[in-house]
């Protein structure tokens, strides 16, 4: 049995992570929002499907409430191996992300971001506190708990039913 990582922190909102460019962010800015956290690569088998339909997905919700926060992870066979301003620059023109995308993070062992320690407690997958590849994906409710979590596999346009639930029926709500 593997040991248990201890996180003092009860929500998603009181982490402070750093953008592409090293700047702080207070995760509190997202509290009332729902979240999707995916850990991303440039050079991944699922990087064009991952990247192609998490853009839809945000042009999609993103004014009823739905944010995308991207961390490039090189942790799997080197497939984001730039800086992190090549992965935001990469989302971002290759992909036309509007959404967030932070600082390279460390996603497993034992330099792990500390948020994806908190989501990884959370939400355990049949591999325990560890992430399998890149785009894992964590959906994290308005109140910053973590409501689900999705393996690289699962394409995000599945996880839409989830989205829109846990934004209260979006349907319900159209954008102005």
């Amino acid at each position: 049995m593997g040991g248990s990582i201890s996180v003092s922190e009860k929500s998603i909102h009181e982490f402070t992570v750093k953008n592409s460019s090293g700047k702080e962010v207070d995760l509190s800015v997202y509290q009332g929002k729902v979240l999707l956290v995916v850990n991303v690569a440039s050079k991944c088998g699922f990087t064009e499907s991952n990247y192609t339909q998490l853009t839809e997905l945000y042009r999609k919700y993103k004014d009823q409430g739905f944010v995308i926060l991207a961390f490039p992870c090189n942790q799997f066979l080197n497939q984001e191996p730039g800086t992190s301003q090549d992965a935001h620059e990469f989302a971002c023109t290759r992909f036309k992300a509007e959404y967030p995308v932070f600082q390279k993070v460390r996603v497993n062992g034992q330099n792990t971001a500390p948020i994806y320690k908190f989501l990884k407690s959370k939400k355990p997958s049949f591999l325990g506190s560890r992430i399998k590849w890149n785009f894992t994906k964590f959906l994290v409710g308005k109140d910053g708990q973590v409501i689900d979590r999705y393996g690289p596999t699962v394409p995000p346009l599945s996880i839409e039913k989830d989205i829109k639930k846990a934004l209260g029926d979006a349907e319900a709500f159209p954008s102005t």
